[in-house]
C-alpha cells in the first residue's frame, strides 16, 4: 500500500515536471512569438525608406513634353504677356533677336546671328540670319522687329512693362507718329555726331518722301522730340540707339516683350490659336480646355537641333491638381504652382523637386534726401546691422534667401553687403550719433501683412540692440503705402520688385530711381563705403545732374547701388518646380525662363 502510494507520488511528480517543462516551452514560444510580433509591428510603424523621386513614372517612348505651368494662357501678345504661363508660351512660339541661356543667364544668338556695339554701349547693331522665316514661309526681316517695337512705343501707358523700353531713344512714341530714321542722331538729341577718321559707321537716313512731309510742324513749339531710335538699315540689319550705356542690352532684348509679331491686330485681339503666324521653334496646333499643344515648326531655321516633337501645356486650376497629375504620371514637369509651405517641406527630400532663388527682392527704400538719412554712413550702418539669416527663419525658412545684394543673378563678392555690427556702431559714431544719442525715431512704413509686420519688428529689434535707435512701424494699406512713397512721408518704406530680365541696368533702375537735380558723388569717402570699395564702371558726368526722373541714370550698376545704399535689400523669395528625372535640358533659373529648345526626353532612363 505504501509502495503503491510512493509510486503514485513519483508518477505525479514526473507528470508535474512534464507539465512544467511543457509550460516553460510554451511560455518561451509565446515570448518568441510576441517578440517577433512586436518587432514586425515596429517595422510597420517605422517611416518607410524614402524613394528618391516623388514620382518615378516610366519614361515615354516619344519626344513629347507635358508641362503644367498654370492655367490656360490667355494671350500670345508679347505686349501683354507679363508672367507665366503666357511668357512661357511666347518664348516657345516666338523668337527674338537673342535668347537667354537657361543655365548661365548669358545672352546667346537667336534670330540675330551676331551683333556689335559702339564703345560707349549706346549704339547696338544686330545682324539677322538670312534663313529666319515666319511659319507661313515669308522671310523674317529687320523691319519686322522695328515695326513690332514701334507698336510697343505707341502703346504708351497701356504697355505694362514700358519701363523695359525707356532707355531706347524716342520712347514713348505718339500714336501714328511718322517715323524718321534716326541712325545719324546722338542719343536723346537731334545733333549728328562727328565720326573718327572721316568714316561714319551709321547709314545715312533717306530723305523724306515728300517735300512737305513736315509742313504741319509748329516752329514755335520748341525742340522737336528725338526720333525713334530703332531702325532697319537693310532687311538683315537692325540698329538701336540708347539714351544711357547698357552693356547688357542683348540680355534685355531676349525678354518676351521684344519678340516680333506678324499680325499685331490678330495677336492683340484673339486668344492663342493654331492659325497664328509665328517664328519660333514650335507652332500651335491644338487649343482646348485641357491646354495647348505645340509641334516642332517646319519653318524654324534651326529645326534639326530641336529634339522635342511635341509640347503639351497642360492647364491646371491649382497646385493640388498639378501635383496629383504629376504623381499619376500625366505630366512631366510642374512650375508656376503655389504650393503650401507644408507641401514644400514634404517635397524637399525628393530628387525631382527643385528650388531656385527667384529674380525678385524685398527691400526697404530709404528717403535719402532727408536728414539724417542723407548721410550714407547712417544708411550703411542700418544696412549692415541687420542679420538677414534671422529674418528668413521660421515660417519663411525655405521660402526665402538672405539678400546681401540687390540682384540674385549678380554674385560677385565686391557687390555684396558685409554684415558687421561693430562697423555699424563706428559709422553711427562718425555720423554724430554715438550709442544712438540724438538719433530721431525711424519711421518705417510697411503694408498690412502679418509676415511683413514680423520682419519689421525683427529689424527694429536688431537696430535697437546694435545701434540703440528706436523705430516706429507704420502699417498702411497698399494704396496708402504708394501714396506715402509719392509724397515722401516716410524714412524707410517696404517695397518689393520682380526682375523680368538679367539686364543689370534695367534691374537696378526698377529699384532705385534717382530724384531730379541731385548731386551724384562718384568718389567714395574714405572709410565710409561698403568695405570702402570704389564703385566701378561709373560714367563721367557733371556733378549737378539734370536727368529727369524717368530717364535712366548712367551710374546705376549693382556695385554702385550697394555703395550708395539708397535702399536696403532684405531677402530674395524662392521658386520651385518638379521635373521628372528622364527630362533633360529643362533648366529652371532665377528668371523662371526655361528653354524648350534645349529639352529632350531620355526614353532609356532607368532609376539607379
Amino acid at each position: 500500500m505504501v509502495l503503491r502510494r510512493f509510486r503514485f507520488v513519483q508518477q505525479l511528480n514526473k507528470t508535474n515536471q512534464k507539465r512544467r517543462s511543457a509550460y516553460r516551452s510554451r511560455s518561451i514560444l509565446v515570448c518568441l512569438l510576441a517578440v517577433l510580433f512586436v518587432s514586425s509591428a515596429c517595422n510597420d510603424l517605422e517611416k518607410p525608406k524614402s524613394e528618391p523621386y516623388y514620382s518615378g513614372t516610366t519614361p515615354p517612348r516619344k519626344q513629347e513634353f507635358r508641362w503644367s505651368n498654370g492655367k490656360l494662357p490667355k494671350t500670345l501678345d508679347p505686349a501683354r504677356a507679363t508672367a507665366p504661363p503666357e511668357t512661357d508660351l511666347v518664348r516657345a512660339v516666338l523668337e527674338g533677336l537673342t535668347e537667354i541661356d537657361a543655365k548661365t543667364l548669358k545672352e546667346k544668338p537667336a534670330v540675330a546671328e551676331s551683333w556689335t556695339t559702339s564703345d560707349d554701349f549706346r549704339t547696338w547693331t544686330f545682324h539677322l540670319r538670312p534663313n529666319a522665316r515666319w511659319s507661313n514661309g515669308k522671310p523674317l526681316t529687320a523691319e519686322d522687329f522695328a515695326r513690332s517695337w514701334r507698336r510697343l512705343g505707341e502703346m504708351g501707358d497701356a504697355l505694362v512693362q514700358r519701363d523695359l523700353l525707356k532707355n531706347i531713344v524716342g520712347f514713348p512714341l505718339p500714336k501714328k507718329q511718322i517715323i524718321v530714321p534716326s541712325t545719324e542722331l546722338i542719343p536723346n538729341t537731334n545733333v549728328a555726331p562727328e565720326t573718327e577718321g572721316g568714316t561714319n559707321a551709321n547709314a545715312t537716313p533717306p530723305a523724306p518722301t515728300s517735300a512737305n512731309a513736315n509742313a504741319n510742324v509748329n516752329r514755335d513749339a520748341g525742340p522737336a522730340p528725338p526720333a525713334f531710335g530703332v531702325s532697319a538699315l537693310d532687311p538683315l540689319t537692325l540698329q538701336v540707339l540708347l539714351i544711357a550705356p547698357d552693356k547688357d542690352f542683348p540680355k534685355l532684348v531676349a525678354h518676351p516683350l521684344f519678340r516680333p509679331v506678324f499680325d499685331a491686330v490678330e495677336i492683340a485681339n484673339k486668344a492663342p490659336g493654331p492659325n497664328f503666324i509665328t517664328n519660333g521653334a514650335f507652332k500651335i496646333t491644338i487649343v482646348d480646355d485641357g491646354g495647348i499643344t505645340l509641334e516642332r515648326s517646319q519653318s524654324y531655321w534651326n529645326r534639326e537641333a530641336i529634339a522635342l516633337e511635341r509640347v503639351r501645356f497642360v492647364a491646371n486650376e491649382n497646385a493640388e491638381q498639378a501635383l496629383d497629375a504629376y504623381r499619376a504620371g500625366e505630366i512631366d514637369a510642374v512650375t508656376n504652382a503655389d504650393f503650401e509651405p507644408l507641401a514644400l517641406k514634404l517635397l524637399e527630400p525628393f530628387d525631382d523637386f527643385r528650388r531656385r532663388t527667384h529674380a525678385a527682392v524685398n527691400f526697404y527704400e530709404i528717403n535719402h534726401e532727408v536728414a539724417p538719412f542723407d548721410d550714407r554712413r547712417v544708411r550703411e550702418a542700418l544696412a549692415i546691422s541687420i542679420e538677414r539669416e534671422r529674418l528668413t527663419e521660421g515660417e519663411m525658412e525655405g521660402l526665402t534667401q538672405p539678400a546681401l545684394s540687390f540682384l540674385p543673378f549678380v554674385s560677385a563678392d565686391e557687390t555684396k553687403i558685409v554684415q558687421d555690427k561693430d562697423r555699424a556702431k563706428d559709422l553711427m559714431e562718425d555720423a554724430g550719433f554715438a550709442g544712438g544719442k540724438d538719433f530721431p525715431v525711424i519711421r518705417l512704413v510697411i503694408n498690412r501683412n502679418d509676415t511683413q509686420q514680423r520682419v519689421a519688428r525683427a529689424v527694429a529689434r536688431m537696430w535697437k540692440e546694435t545701434l540703440n535707435v528706436e523705430t516706429e512701424i507704420v502699417v498702411k494699406e497698399t494704396a496708402e503705402v504708394e501714396e506715402a512713397r509719392v509724397t515722401g512721408d516716410f524714412d524707410l518704406i517696404r517695397r518689393n520688385t520682380v526682375f523680368p530680365t538679367a539686364d543689370e541696368l534695367m534691374s537696378i533702375l526698377s529699384i532705385l530711381k534717382p530724384p531730379q537735380n541731385t548731386t551724384v558723388n562718384t568718389e567714395p569717402a574714405k572709410g565710409t563705403g561698403v568695405e570702402a570699395r570704389d564703385p566701378k564702371n561709373v560714367i563721367d558726368k557733371p556733378q549737378q545732374s539734370s536727368t529727369p526722373v524717368e530717364a535712366p541714370d548712367v551710374t546705376m550698376s549693382e556695385e554702385n547701388a550697394v555703395y550708395e545704399l539708397w535702399a536696403i535689400p532684405l531677402y530674395f523669395p524662392t521658386s520651385y518646380s518638379l521635373v521628372k528625372p528622364y527630362v533633360s535640358g529643362f533648366e529652371m533659373n532665377s528668371l523662371d525662363a526655361p528653354s524648350l529648345a534645349d529639352v529632350s526626353i531620355n526614353s532609356d532612363w532607368q532609376p539607379k
